[in-house]
């Protein structure tokens, strides 16, 4: 048997936006409700080389395939004119335990997902009224969050802060072109934002809590290894709600886990992003609420699945 291998541009062609935001929507109720298999993300850390990788597996119950996939990050690879993300999912069918496909997406997939996953979150915690938008990281998942939360909501500005200015420019410069209006910023007035996103491989928090206003929501997207820690442990303590997509990934992985460890919140002061996105939510005006997202191998499973039954093979 010749296993199947689809490339990136059979799978784009299937990734339409809306089956993409449906999909992940399902699979984060279908976690909030228990009706999922998701073990514990392998990860390696190449310190040398200034990248990471995860291997992570899932299973939607009932479903007739399983994935287990690979995403790695190298945060230098621009540098060198290479793309920071690659990988590859294996589509395995939870019937027969035979190996169905391997999507060769060099790491899309889980920029998709990832991608729809902060933006339904987001766009389901913020005010109503909330457009101006604060982004911490230049990367590709920078500007995805943005993009994929626009098209749930109109975004009246975005602010970008990164480390390297010419990279936040040049992040800027590919969101004016898609119609936004964007511009760099310091780091205290992106954190000033309605709504804040960050989305960097840092160790240590690339904002301060007290920058944040009250009324806003701040989606933590790039914690999800042990050792990266993106929002400060006193943010969660001023909010009045948190979201997490897995509670115990993010208690390991996440920056739920720091401010847990760190005194701030309670181990169970976390509520399921899927519980959030299966109702209407319900915050006041005034209240500071955060969501920390570490990414689930479910969604990777209902994904892929998606995109092979979308792709003529």
């Amino acid at each position: 048997m010749t296993v199947p291998v689809l490339g990136l541009e059979a799978l784009e062609a299937a990734a339409r936006p809306e089956t993409v935001f449906e999909t992940v929507r399902a699979a984060l109720i279908a976690h909030a409700e228990d009706r999922t298999t998701v073990p514990a993300p392998l990860h390696l850390d190449f310190p040398q080389a200034g990248g990471d990788c995860h291997v992570k597996a899932g299973w939607i119950t009932g479903d007739d395939d399983f994935v287990v996939k690979i995403v790695s990050g190298f945060y230098r690879n621009p540098d060198r004119g290479l793309p920071t993300n690659h990988g590859l999912v294996c589509v395995v069918s939870a019937l027969t335990g035979q190996v169905r496909a391997v999507l060769d997406d060099r790491g899309r997939l889980t920029a998709w997902r990832t991608a729809a996953a902060g933006a339904l979150v987001t766009h389901a915690m913020s005010r109503a009224d909330a457009g101006t938008v604060g982004v911490f990281g230049t990367g590709e998942q920078a500007g995805l969050q943005v993009e994929w939360l626009g098209m749930l909501r109109p975004l009246a500005r975005v602010l970008v802060h990164g480390r390297d200015a010419r990279k936040a420019a040049a992040l800027c410069d590919r969101l004016g072109a898609l119609g936004y209006e964007a511009r760099p910023a310091a780091a205290d007035e992106t954190a000033a934002a309605d709504i804040v996103i960050t989305t960097t491989p840092a160790t240590a928090p690339v904002l301060a809590a007290a920058a944040v206003r009250q009324g806003a929501h701040v989606t933590g997207i790039g914690a999800d290894m042990p050792h990266k820690n993106e929002l400060p442990a006193d943010l969660f303590r001023r909010a009045e709600t948190i979201v997490t997509d897995d509670h115990s990934q993010c208690l390991h992985h996440g920056d739920f886990g720091h401010a847990v460890r760190a005194g701030a919140v309670a181990e169970h002061a976390d509520t399921a992003a899927g519980a959030v996105l299966a109702g209407p939510a319900r915050r006041s005006a005034t209240a500071v609420t955060v969501a920390d997202l570490t990414g689930v191998g479910a969604l990777d499973a209902a994904l892929a699945s998606a995109l092979i039954r979308s792709t003529a093979w």
